[in-house]
């Protein structure tokens, strides 16, 4: 079987990057089960509930929601268990610090299979408050509508 190449996403985690701002993200394997790994393959995740926690010098995932595999056994996991990040120690350390000084959170963004082994992208990130999330959502939207003139105007068309 040939190996896989390139990057192919399993599951996004859209409500954090609008509940929080994202100061800066990692990636991080994952210690899964053999059942886990074809559950995931199947593309079936959600990092909705997700956050990492940070024991004992161990990055460890929790609340992400991978379904047991409909194939599977009695050697089926659970649903919601803890999984181990696989981080360079002084990854774990810049995240336990910044979290402890700071008051940041550690949220899941995305899940995906990265040349044939599962990944995590996970970023360091602060709450945003309500207005902030009209803030940014308004500053988009003007955006979007500043690019549309920009391209409307280069073909020639009126405003």
């Amino acid at each position: 079987m040939a190996k896989e190449q390139g990057r192919k996403m399993i599951a996004q985690n859209k409500k954090a990057r609008h509940d929080y701002t994202i100061e800066d993200t990692f990636e991080a394997g994952l210690v899964l089960t053999g059942t886990e790994v074809k559950s995931l393959r199947q593309g079936r995740a959600s990092l909705v509930d997700g956050f990492v926690d940070i024991e004992r010098d161990e990055a460890w995932l929790l609340g992400v929601h991978i379904p047991e595999y409909s194939q599977g056994t009695w050697t089926n996991h659970a649903a919601r268990r803890k999984r181990k990040l696989l981080l360079h120690r002084e990854e774990i350390d810049k995240i336990d610090r910044r979290v402890s000084e700071r008051g940041l959170t550690v949220v899941p963004l995305a899940l995906y299979f990265s040349d044939g082994r599962a990944k995590v992208e996970i970023g360091l990130a602060k709450g945003r408050k309500s207005w902030d999330k009209r803030h940014a959502i308004a500053e988009r939207q003007a955006n979007r509508e500043a690019e549309q003139a920009v391209g409307r105007r280069m073909k020639g068309m009126s405003d």
